[in-house]
Parts: structure tokens; sequence; C-alpha cells
């Protein structure tokens, strides 16, 4: 039974974009996927995404996502969220993996754009609505065009945010006009998909975050967001600028890379990356601690 949730928040206000461990010999570790998510949950989490670009989705079989998510439901499925990434640029494949979260028992499906093969804004309509007809879960959409190639334009969104299924997105963008608009127009919660821009999105009507620096500083966040709906700006605005030098520090590089240094370094599960993702340097691994704890975090 997913936890509860309101039309203004469908997933809650603070997920995790969760890591994937793996085991020493880079085997899918269910085990530390279990702690690791009840962790998260513990610290503040109201959900996780899983299958994600932080978990490694490009690099795992369709048969690990669908043990994963069933994995992480089974630890935590009873009082937060789980959102499956099932996106990819394929709309075929896509559709099989949001049938198959549904079957693993996911509460909800992330779809990121098409990337790399660069459709238009016809092609991604078509691409969204196919996933979101295909289960009968709840739809995050996923704007990332840094990486997919491509924005969904406003009136794409708007345009989605008809389907009754589709019910958020996770903006990473990184344009507040776009945001206001689209927010305004399409009736849609909408996440920050970038730590660095939680607040400001905030201040434009997002609902909450689905965040990668959630790994370490998740009760900071769950604070920030609760202070800036009670109206108490002033606390929101300081915990983000404290946060500061924890949002540079764990995108120095790629999210994942230092996520699964920052929990190992705190003696929680994560372990290697698949290629070609590769372990931080002795400089950059120093580099972090410098960072996190500039932010208050302690290793």
């Amino acid at each position: 039974m997913a936890p509860t949730s309101t039309p203004q928040t469908p997933f809650g206000r603070v997920l995790t974009a969760m890591v994937t461990p793996f085991s020493a010999d880079g085997a899918l570790d269910l085990d530390g996927a279990q702690r690791l998510a009840a962790h998260l949950v513990d610290a503040g989490n109201d959900g996780l995404i899983v299958n994600g670009t932080t978990g490694e989705s490009p690099t795992t079989s369709d048969t690990e996502k669908a043990d994963l998510v069933r994995a992480v439901v089974d630890a935590v499925g009873d009082r937060a969220h789980v959102v499956a990434g099932v996106g990819t640029n394929d709309t075929r494949h896509s559709t099989e993996l949001a049938r198959a979260a549904e079957k693993a028992g996911a509460h909800g499906l992330l779809v990121v754009t098409p990337y790399y093969n660069k459709p238009p804004q016809e092609g991604l309509y078509r691409h969204f609505k196919s996933v979101a007809d295909a289960a009968g879960l709840p739809v995050m959409l996923y704007d990332i065009p840094g990486r997919s190639g491509v924005p969904i334009n406003t009136e794409t969104i708007v345009r989605l945010a008809e389907h009754p299924r589709i019910v958020a997105n996770k903006d990473a963008k990184g344009d507040l006009g776009r945001a206001s608009w689209a927010i305004a127009h399409s009736g849609l919660a909408w996440y920050s998909g970038d730590d660095m821009l939680n607040l400001p999105l905030l201040s434009v009507g997002a609902v909450g975050f689905v965040s990668v620096v959630g790994h370490v500083v998740t009760p900071e966040l769950r604070a920030m967001v609760d202070a800036f709906v009670a109206g108490d700006v002033h606390t929101a605005l300081r915990i983000h600028q404290k946060l500061l030098p924890v949002f540079t520090g764990m995108f120095r590089t790629q999210g994942v890379m230092t996520s699964k240094a920052a929990l190992a370094l705190q003696g929680l599960p994560a372990g290697p990356l698949r290629a070609p993702m590769v372990e931080l340097t002795p400089e950059e691994t120093e580099q972090l601690k410098i960072d996190l704890a500039a932010g208050g975090v302690k290793l």
C-alpha cells in the first residue's frame, strides 16, 4: 500500500534519487539497497527514485531493475513512495519497463525525455502518453535538456498534463522563467531536479525536490521545505545558504560518483560503480570531504 498523498504533493515533498548499491564483484546488492532505502526514509524522505540516472540505470538490466524495485518496496514501501525510473529513448522499451515496474510494486513512474535521438515535440508527446497509457501508475515527467538534448516545451507539458496519470514534472531545465509559466499553466506538481535551485523553484510554485544531495542532507532538505511551506522564508534561506558547499561539492563531477563516495565515507551501502562511471580520485575524495564538512555533514 502506497503512503498517502495529495494532488498537490503526489509523491511527497522530499525524494532522493537513490544510487544502486553493488557488491564488490559488481553484482546487484539487494540487501544493501534495502538498508540504504531504510536509512534514507528514516532520515526524512517521503519517497525514493530507483532506477534513475543516479541509480546507474543505463548499466542495469531489465531484470535487475525489477528486482531492485521489488526489494525497495519490500523495505520501505509502506512508508515512502517508491518511484521507478522507466524512461529510455525507445518508446516500446519504456512501456515494457513501465509494466514491469508496476508488476514489481512501484507506486509511480519517472519518465525522462528520450535522449540522443532528439525527437520533435510531437514525438515527445506521443512517447510520454504511450508510457502513461501502459500502466496504471502516476507519472512524473523528467525534463533535463542538458542530457536529453531536447527540452519539453511548455506547450507540450501543458498538453501532457491533460492525461489523468501524468501528475508531476521533475524540472532540471535550469530556467526559472519557463518553470514559472509551466507551473502556472499545467497544474502539475513541480519537483526541483537541480539541488542548487531547490529553494528558487519553491519560490515560483514547486512543491518539493528530487534530490541527489539527499543522500547526505535529507534532514536539512526536509527542514528547508517545511520552513518554506510554513511561511518562514528566512529559515529556508538560511538552510539553503548553509548547504551551498554541499551542492557545489556533490556536483564537481558526476552525481552518482560523488554520492557513492559520500555514502562510503559514512559507512553506508554503495559499492563500486559500473563502467563507464569511475571512482573518484584520491584528490577528488579529499575535496569532497572538505565540501561536505563546510556544509555541516559529519563523516
